[in-house]
């Protein structure tokens, strides 16, 4: 029985690494750069608002913080062509990886974070924009509020759901690093909900529901064994269940494929270093199918949405140098296992 169980596994794995090759290989064609006009381009986002794309990314000098980070918006008809609509910064500090939404009101958010890096965050919070309706203009960045005590605080990403947007707040404190549920209604105050514990330093997390309701949460952890997890909860979202994946994760991003699996973006450590990869998973994190996308160096924050019978991904990558944008297109049968 052992020595069965041994080839199964053995042959399992030879079967993994070669759909992902030939997914690899098959779709290489498919994936072209969308902006590499910065010395960095990276962390990008991806949303569809009034039968367009548009995309968020953060132009710098460098991954690190610095004063050059600034956030650059994008809109497209076909994937294809990109036309600037915007450009959010502020003078003497970092900007950096806004994650993009639509209001109830109908109208984009930007949300980012804002800091002063030296030797460490001294400063960071988060900061919203939003458009008008037409999705052609946008406000200037706006510092957000909320009931909870301030420390160094990011807001990663934010999530809409009968009329009220769920965020994961970490913030960074010298005795370890929380995370904690918050709520809004305006994108502009945030209220505070519950603590989402999952020890190891967690950080950047992606909320999704499904049909019913109920809250998954995708979250980065960076201490203990590193691996990411994925927190649930049923309303009023206090109670949550854990279950811990086998990879460590870095920009995690996800949308549900039908009621009983997942699709997860995220970076995907290789003993060759890191890729982009996108993984078909049961809602527990049992990954099932992954793909491995033409990346490699600094990459990773994949912007993920089903439009047309496909996954459109935009991630950044430096596999060609200098970290650049990239835009490819999935068919959905391939996520299918």
């Amino acid at each position: 029985m052992y020595l069965k169980t041994k080839r199964l596994m053995v042959l399992l794995v030879l079967m993994a690494g070669i759909v992902e090759s030939a997914w690899s290989q098959e779709n290489a064609t498919k994936i072209h750069t969308v902006w590499d006009k910065a010395p960095h381009n990276a962390f990008p986002d991806l949303i569809r608002f009034k039968n367009h794309f548009y995309a968020a990314i953060r132009e710098g000098n460098n991954h690190m913080p610095d004063k050059s980070g600034q956030v650059r918006l994008l809109r497209s008809k076909d994937g294809e062509d990109w036309e600037d609509v915007g450009l959010l910064d502020l003078a003497n500090y970092d900007v950096r990886e806004a994650r993009l939404s639509v209001t109830p009101e109908g109208r984009i958010m930007v949300l980012t974070a804002v800091g002063v890096y030296d030797k460490g965050y001294q400063e960071l919070f988060p900061m919203v924009s939003f458009s008008d309706k037409s999705g052609l203009n946008f406000s200037d960045l706006t510092r957000t509020t909320m009931d909870l005590s301030s420390s160094l605080d990011w807001i990663w990403s934010l999530t809409w759901h009968k009329n009220v947007g769920y965020g994961v707040i970490y913030q960074i404190k010298e005795g370890g690093w929380e995370t904690h549920l918050l709520k809004t209604v305006d994108g502009k105050h945030f209220e505070w909900v519950s603590q989402i514990d999952t020890g190891g330093n967690p950080n950047e997390a992606t909320i999704r529901f499904d049909r019913k309701g109920k809250m998954y949460v995708l979250v980065r952890r960076e201490a203990d064994d590193q691996m990411g997890m994925i927190a649930s909860a049923e309303f009023p979202y206090k109670d949550w269940e854990f279950s811990r994946l086998n990879i460590r994760l870095g920009g995690p991003n996800f949308l549900f494929l039908n009621k009983d699996q997942l699709v997860i973006g995220s970076r995907y450590h290789q003993p060759g270093g890191p890729k982009t990869a996108i993984f078909t998973s049961d809602l527990d994190g049992n990954f099932l199918s992954p793909m491995v996308l033409p990346s490699g160096g600094d990459t990773s924050y994949p912007g993920m949405i089903f439009h047309k019978r496909h996954l459109w991904v935009m991630y950044y990558s430096s596999h060609e140098g200098k970290s650049n944008i990239y835009l490819t297109q999935i068919p959905i049968k391939q996520l299918k296992p």
